[in-house]
This record gives structure tokens, C-alpha cells and sequence, in this order.
């Protein structure tokens, strides 16, 4: 298995997750699936299978924490602030604009909050970059450059 990043609040988040799924999910869906067995009949039964799927995903949701959690390694805030790396913060400057980015891993990523993967196609161009320095983020689709302005 390879390395998967996580910040700090990640790990707790995923830890909590976990323990939810485990302890109150597994829970919930067990009493959900004994309602539905009371209703008779199992192979017309839409309130048995919806739980029977809702317990395979969770069952599946558990098993992928497991492995993250086995391969978490978390990310310590920059020591320093003269290159980009997982856990920096970057301001950076593209032909439409200024924009701002957090480098995490890929479990934490989410582009809607501005929480980009380090193995992104953009992720990957701006790590070691320095402040001033232009980077050229190639994707499947396009090709493009951008200047790193701020690294916190």
C-alpha cells in the first residue's frame, strides 16, 4: 500500500468516521435490516435490499478507512515557507486570475474548499516550486503556466 497523507484534523476525521461507522452505523443498519425481515416475504422485500446495500456500504466505506488509516502518514505544517510542499498554502497567479490553494493529500482533496491533491496535475507542478517561480501544469486536456506568488 502506498503512503496516503492526511493532515492532522484529516486523521481525527477519519479516525471519528471509523468509530461512527463501527459503533453506531453497523448499529443502525442491523435494527434496519431486522425491521425488514419482519415484513415477510425477502425476495419482493425493497426495504430488505436497500438495507442489505446500505450495510455493503458501509461495510466498504470501513474496510477503505482501515487502509487509510494503516498507511496515514500525517502532515506536519511546513517548517518552512521557502518551496511548496503537502501542507503549504499557495497563492498563485493563472491567466484568469489569483487564486488560492491547500496542498493535502489525496483523501482530503476537495477543489469546491480549495483543497488541492499533491498528485493533481497542478499539485504536482507547484510541489518544490518556489515563491516567483512559474510553473507548467500540463493536464490531459491543457497545458498551462502559473506563478507561485505567496507560499504559507
Amino acid at each position: 500500500m502506498t503512503n496516503v497523507y492526511l493532515t492532522s484534523k484529516g486523521l481525527v476525521a477519519a479516525k471519528e468516521e471509523l468509530e461512527f461507522l463501527k459503533n453506531t452505523r453497523r448499529r443502525q443498519i442491523a435494527e434496519t435490516i431486522n425491521q425488514a425481515r419482519q415484513y415477510g416475504d425477502l425476495t419482493e422485500n425493497s426495504e430488505y435490499d436497500a438495507a442489505l446495500e446500505e450495510q455493503s456500504m458501509a461495510e466498504s466505506r470501513i474496510s477503505e478507512l482501515e487502509n487509510i488509516l494503516k498507511g496515514a502518514k500525517v502532515i506536519v505544517s511546513p517548517l518552512s515557507n521557502a518551496f511548496v510542499v503537502i501542507g503549504s498554502t499557495v497563492k498563485i497567479e493563472m491567466d484568469d486570475g489569483i487564486d488560492e490553494f491547500k496542498i493535502v493529500g489525496r483523501v482530503e482533496a476537495d477543489p469546491s474548499k480549495k483543497r488541492i491533491s499533491n498528485e493533481s496535475p497542478l499539485g504536482m507542478a507547484l510541489a518544490g516550486a518556489k515563491k516567483g517561480e512559474v510553473v507548467e501544469v500540463t493536464t490531459p486536456i491543457v497545458r498551462y503556466k502559473c506563478k507561485v506568488l505567496e507560499i504559507s
